[in-house]
């Protein structure tokens, strides 16, 4: 069984209907009208390109056919038309953006094969996008060459326009390889590549230093709506590389990002302040966080309290990141109903990753998590929930680092009810779990269930989260701190040194069937 994830006029994703993690258990082949399109197929996710609009096919994997259908295009645009080159030396920014700004409504912009020099794309609502298989968009390495997107900008009722931020903060930003400030009804399909080029550009140079303005993103969006990315690769962004920004309805399918494993701040995935958002079957293989879920970083998440919501991360492939799924640490607006499955993590810092802080606001609110059949191989610590999180100037402060418990008031973040389920989690390093809660402020309730933890035979030492005073460890087991409810069923550690699991300041403990 599978079932339609995604559509366009000229392609289709598909998810089998199972429960394996990223890669199906047995590889199967795709029939398309009989023919054969997609051979030996091992992933759970995937698409099928060349379509003609408006048009029914009939989809076959094993014994399992049934019928789909295009969406209708009002008229397909070929950037070559428009002047484009793509012969990799000539700079293609302006017959691509022509060619985008001359579609009518509901039309496709095609680039066929070919290296495109090119700046900056600047979206546009009611389009599609496709980029051929042999398709480069490769980035010009010229700062001077991106436009600068401000801040905010003032409405004439005083209040402001959100434009550009920086790591949860309004701040000037250089236009991101692909930007889309409040566009709805947009796809980019295919299996071509945006290459950000930031290898061979001063973007990783001083990268903690702004100069005219904060780096560019791969994929920028600003208060959009219904905007999805299908099957392109997204590679060498200079910095994250794909974020929307208080936006909603948003996809991003069985998609390839690729960044150096030592490439900053190339996070792969970071909406903030967004409801809606899908993220299935992308491969992710980045140099900081693979996906990391933000909502403003104090002044944002108190001005509009716009949480991270409803958001679905399913079947993804996430490696060598510092962290595989993330929330925080910028959540000052909070997050709720984030439902994170079948995913693999391969040799990150850290696997599903919860981070905060004093100072965050009681606005920031993260709820109702729910991270059920996951697989996790070479990852240094699995599960981390950690509020005193020391990055920025701030963070090392005694006001974050104190364990004396201090005043809930308005700066005060709160963490509630997280599931951990149906885990396997082989060769961890530094331990399988820490969770620490403030004195005054614990967090409210941890259950983990049917899970395993075995250790690396040479483990790398290592702090299990990014606290002050942590000491590097090794094999450590389940670590519990200023949590009020802690229920564990069903779980196995082997070859932990000391304690499988520790307990302080836990009010109520509840272990079942658990060989600890």
């Amino acid at each position: 069984m599978f079932k339609l994830i995604f559509k366009s006029s000229r392609s289709f994703t598909f998810e089998l209907d199972n429960q394996d993690i990223y890669y199906s258990k047995s590889a199967f082949d795709v029939f398309l009208n009989d023919t054969l399109v997609l051979r030996d197929v091992k992933t759970n996710v995937f698409s099928i390109y060349n379509l003609v609009p408006n048009t029914s096919y009939s989809v076959r994997v094993g014994n399992f056919e049934t019928i789909f259908s295009t969406e209708s295009e009002s008229l397909s645009l070929n950037v070559m038309d428009f002047g484009a080159k793509g012969n990799g030396s000539t700079v293609d920014t302006m017959p691509i953006q022509t060619a985008i700004l001359a579609a009518p409504k509901g039309a496709r912009v095609f680039i066929p094969q070919g290296t495109y020099i090119v700046g900056p794309i600047f979206l546009k609502s009611d389009l599609t996008i496709e980029l051929e298989k042999g398709a480069t968009l490769l980035y010009l390495t010229d700062r001077t060459q991106y436009p600068i997107l401000p801040a905010r900008m003032t409405k004439s009722d005083g209040t402001y326009f959100e434009v550009a931020s920086w790591e949860g903060v309004a701040a000037p930003q250089y236009a991101s390889m692909i930007t889309g400030l409040n566009v709805e009804n947009v796809k980019i399909i295919g299996e071509g590549v945006f290459d950000g080029n930031a290898q061979n550009s001063d973007w990783w140079v001083k990268h903690k230093i702004m100069r005219g303005a904060w780096r560019p993103n791969g994929l920028f969006l600003v208060h959009s709506k219904n905007v999805a990315l299908q099957g392109v690769t997204v590679k060498n962004t200079p910095s994250w590389n794909l974020h929307p920004y208080f936006s909603e309805f948003i996809d991003f399918i069985d998609l390839k990002i690729e960044s150096p494993k030592d490439s900053p701040n190339t996070d792969g995935c970071d909406p903030e302040s967004c409801k809606d958002v899908r993220i299935i079957g992308i491969d992710f293989s980045v140099g900081d966080d693979c996906i990391a879920l933000k909502s403003g970083k104090i002044e944002l998440g108190k001005t509009y309290k716009q949480p991270c919501e409803r958001v679905i991360i399913r079947n993804c492939l996430m490696k060598y990141g510092h962290g595989a799924v993330v929330l925080g640490s910028e959540m000052s607006g909070g997050m709720k109903d984030i439902d994170v499955s079948q995913c693999y993590f391969l040799d990150t810092d850290r696997g599903l990753r919860i981070k905060t802080r004093r100072g965050r606001g009681k606005d920031a609110i993260i709820d109702g998590i729910t991270f059920n059949n996951i697989y996790m191989k070479g990852v240094l610590t699995p599960l981390v929930m950690n509020m005193y999180y020391y990055c920025d100037d701030d963070g090392k402060t005694e006001y974050v680092w104190s364990k004396e418990a201090l005043p809930v008031d308005d700066r005060t973040p709160f963490l509630g009810s997280f599931t951990f389920k149906n885990m396997v989690c082989e060769d961890v390093h530094v331990a399988a779990g820490f969770f620490y809660g403030l004195p005054e402020q614990p967090i409210r309730k941890i259950e983990l269930e049917n899970i395993t933890f075995t250790y690396a035979k040479n483990p790398e030492p290592g702090i299990p989260a990014m606290m002050s005073f942590e000491e590097p460890r090794t094999n450590q087991g389940l670590y519990f701190n200023y949590v009020n409810d802690v229920r564990i069923s069903n779980v196995k550690i082997q070859g932990a040194m000391g304690e499988n699991v520790h307990f302080e300041h836990v009010i109520k403990k509840e272990i079942i069937d658990t060989t600890l």
